[in-house]
């Protein structure tokens, strides 16, 4: 894939800031962290917290998904993305499929024809309304997620029973809707209120040609650039039997070299977590299609904000020119935030002005003060606590400084007490070791003097450091708040050590596992058949260097 294919993320929302922030924690870090960065309360809970107990909250729920928001005046409480202003029964009709198209039928929003079936109804049931109905059908439990369980152009009988053996039986959904299935383009599309934030062709797994690489090193290219992007770097194309079977049905073998330009899909699915690619349609998709996904909000009672997803039809089945398939009450909108083609948009924020209108026009697009996710949500994980609070953020322009130190500053109480002096002074950064005679100091803050000032304040400590020699130079990175001590330990201190030597170890394995992986793909393309065919090639490049 091209570099200018690669989609435009947020200023605010860097790479950097949202690593430790995967799949559905990513979702909720980007709306706490906008309201955060406003100048409002973040607080973070277990799901045992009292806060939550009249929530409708579903799956398994690890810290990083439940928060709270607060004002001078108010607090809001949050499910990932989903506020308080959500009601539970908007939320129990849009998480039902089947209650969701009684709704929209009612308020006249098209939808694809189709009837759900309860828990007692017997297959015999199903497929009899299907050949009413007509294939091709799809077949999907009424409420999973995530795309689990559905199962999208069925055209017979034969494939209708197997669809049904597996979705109620091996993935034990006894609930289901069979509805058309509707040809045309899959987009997300997110709505707060009477407006539309953002909008995304969900496009299936998929690879392109180059005449030059398998289909299986093509997957293997992709991936690559997926791990560049912060919410498909946990999404990769993973090769399974789905895969297999699809690409054999459409005449090709892992093996097979496609010709450049060919556009080769790997799935029925769209979705992200499925290998999907999220590319950004906000400025272009067409108004009437907007509306169809504002209107499927508005049918249900007490639903501000949600995503809507949506099939443009191009078959000649249906009248409708688009018809709503499904609305997502929580909904993950990495897929808005970090879109593989096209430009970031901007939910958290719209988010943010609906719950808190007070803070509308705070611009948050320049700021680089972030928390570290992972520090904060630690209390919880570890089970010492049902509720932490973040630090304040500091709240206007952040300047700050880069001062490399050289001489005798490793020592641990040097480095206690550098952090000391920057919270005494509300600067933010951290202190890190570089080699044995120099360290790297990042300070932060509000003031510019103060941060220009700690230059001066590096000299001064009285207990010996010897600092020989301090540069100093801009930096323009994201800057965590707090003051950390970074690769550093307290050799007066076992567990300070036994930490190091911990962390010594997952780094020896991650670099370990880095270069195994580099063997790997080196082995598979030493092997594979377009480095054989290229080889007459590179032996007269390597001999026209060496004349």
């Amino acid at each position: 894939m091209k570099e200018k294919q690669l989609g435009i993320s947020l200023p605010q929302l860097t790479n950097d800031i949202v690593r430790n922030a995967r799949k559905t924690r990513l979702d909720a870090f980007a709306v706490a962290l906008e309201g955060w960065r406003r100048g409002l309360k973040l607080k973070w809970y277990t799901k045992d917290s009292d806060h939550f107990k009249d929530m409708i909250i579903f799956g398994v729920n690890p810290p990083g998904r439940l928060f709270s928001l607060s004002s001078e005046t108010k607090t809001h409480y949050f499910f990932r993305t989903r506020g308080d202003l959500v009601t539970n029964e908007a939320v129990e009709i849009g998480s039902e499929k089947d209650d969701t198209k009684i709704y929209l039928e009612k308020a006249g929003v098209p939808v694809p024809k189709g009837k759900g079936f309860a828990p007692d109804a017997t297959n015999e049931e199903i497929i009899a309304y299907s050949k009413d109905l007509g294939y091709p059908l799809v077949l999907k439990p009424t409420n999973a997620s995530l795309g689990n369980g559905v199962v999208t152009n069925i055209r017979n009988e034969e494939q209708l029973i197997k669809a049904i053996h597996y979705v109620r039986h091996e993935l034990d959904y006894d609930e289901v809707i069979v509805e058309q299935y509707v040809i045309g383009k899959e987009y997300r599309v997110y709505v707060v209120e009477d407006k539309v934030i953002a909008a995304y062709n969900r496009v299936p797994a998929n690879i392109t040609g180059d005449g030059e690489h398998t289909i299986e090193e093509l997957i293997d290219l992709k991936n690559k650039v997926r791990k560049q992007n912060a919410r498909l770097n946990s999404c990769l194309i993973h090769i399974d039997n789905e895969i297999l079977d699809f690409i054999m049905d459409a005449g090709y073998t892992l093996e097979s070299i496609p010709e450049k330009g060919k556009l080769i899909y790997l799935r029925e699915k769209t979705n992200v977590s499925s290998g999907g690619d999220p590319v950004d349609v906000t400025d272009t998709l067409a108004e009437e299609y907007k509306q169809i996904a504002i209107d499927a909000l508005k049918a249900i009672p007490d639903f501000p904000h949600a995503g809507v997803d949506i099939i443009v039809n191009e078959g000649d089945d249906i009248t409708a020119s688009a018809v709503v398939i499904e609305l997502n009450p929580t909904a993950q909108i990495g897929g808005a935030l970090f879109p593989i083609e096209g430009k970031s948009r901007d939910i958290p924020g719209a988010i943010i002005d609906y719950y808190f209108p007070e803070t509308r026009g705070t611009n948050t697009e320049k700021s680089r003060i972030y928390f570290d996710l992972i520090t904060i949500l630690e209390p919880l994980e570890n089970r010492a606590a049902l509720e932490v609070e973040v630090a304040p953020a500091p709240i206007g322009r952040l300047y700050s400084r880069k001062y490399t130190v050289y001489g005798d500053v490793q020592r641990y109480n040097f480095h206690r007490w550098l952090k000391k002096q920057a919270l005494d002074h509300s600067l933010h950064g951290y202190v890190k070791s570089k080699v044995f005679d120099e360290i790297e100091i990042v300070v932060a803050g509000t003031d510019r003097e103060t941060v220009s000032g700690f230059k001066k304040i590096i000299e001064q400590y009285p207990q010996g450091s010897n600092v020989l020699k301090i540069n100093e130079e801009s930096y323009e990175e994201p800057v965590t708040v707090g003051f950390e001590i970074s690769e550093q330990y307290n050799t007066s201190n076992i567990k300070s050590v036994q930490y190091a030597l911990r962390k010594m170890d997952k780094d020896l394995q991650r670099l370990k596992k880095q270069r195994d992986r580099i063997e790997k793909d080196n082995k598979h393309i030493l092997s594979s058949t377009s480095w054989k065919y290229t080889e007459p090639i590179r032996k007269i490049k390597e001999a026209i260097k060496q004349k």
